[in-house]
């Protein structure tokens, strides 16, 4: 298998991250200004610049909001997969609730672009075995949620998991996980979001680097609300949630076209890595 590097984003806007959730319930959203199409824009033109196409895991409140911006996504090359509607943990909804969701984004997305709509991706990486059976069930083909680091509790768990290459899962649902290196028993995700913010570019980049070498791949994830740096401050919510909330966000962008600019390989959105390089859809 060649190298290959996956990008992708996750279209939320920043009121919506489970980190200001105690500021922002969801009854709260319909009365916030959106920032997200802005900002999302600014990261089709950086994705132009390098002639990179990505897959854009959309919430489903977002495109039922902004139709006119999944559209123009997909317009421009990319790819379009589910982030679910709510942006709720899938950890704590029934199972009724997740399907709800699930079912509801799909349609939404599928409504707008006309196309079958096979990736998703739980928020904030909130995956569990009922999850990929409800995907299976409801014509996902795969799924991309899968993080290895037990320190942060909202992420989920996979029975049996290669925590660091696409496989097919007894669901039928193909799994592709997000990257993490060990190093003495400690796991370090590199795979985006706040982890690229925090760890300093020379260290993330050799650490991609070495994932390559390994893997033969890199899956990337990033929010449209880490590159708003004028974005409101909320002081409301615990501090180690704002640190981990707004830690980075005025070089972010920056940040982003240095590690875009340093990739030796192409870049291919996640479903068509999944079909044309491993034959697994």
């Amino acid at each position: 298998m060649k190298r290959t590097v996956c990008l992708s984003f996750d279209v939320e806007d920043w009121f919506q991250v489970e980190n200001l959730r105690a500021a922002f319930p969801i009854s709260s959203w319909n009365a916030q200004k959106l920032r997200v199409e802005t900002h999302t824009r600014d990261l089709l033109d950086l994705l132009d610049k390098y002639q990179f196409k990505a897959t854009f895991f959309v919430l489903g409140w977002i495109a039922e909001r902004l139709p006119e911006l999944v559209a123009e996504i997909y317009s421009r090359g990319h790819e379009i997969a589910s982030h679910g509607y709510s942006h709720q943990l899938n950890s704590k909804m029934s199972k009724e609730e997740i399907v709800q969701d699930i079912v509801k984004s799909k349609s939404i997305l599928e409504n707008i672009i006309h196309k079958d709509v096979i990736g998703y991706r739980a928020p904030c990486f909130s995956v569990s075995e009922g999850v990929m059976d409800v995907l299976h069930t409801n014509g996902f083909k795969y799924d991309s949620s899968f993080l290895q680091f037990k320190r942060n509790s909202r992420y989920g768990k996979l029975e049996s998991v290669d925590c660091n290459n696409p496989f097919i899962h007894k669901s039928g649902v193909v799994e592709c996980p997000l990257p993490v290196l060990s190093f003495a028993k400690n796991t370090i995700p590199i795979s985006g979001g706040g982890y690229f913010r925090l760890i300093p570019f020379p260290l993330f980049h050799i650490l991609v680097e070495k994932y390559l070498r390994e893997n033969g791949f890199y899956l990337f994830y990033f929010h449209p609300w880490e590159i708003d740096a004028n974005q409101p401050y909320i002081r409301t919510v615990k501090w180690g949630l704002r640190f981990r909330h707004y830690y980075g966000l005025s070089w972010a962008y920056n940040k982003l076209e240095q590690l875009f600019s340093s990739f030796p390989v192409p870049t291919k959105p996640i479903g068509l890595f999944l079909r044309e390089d491993l034959d697994l859809l």
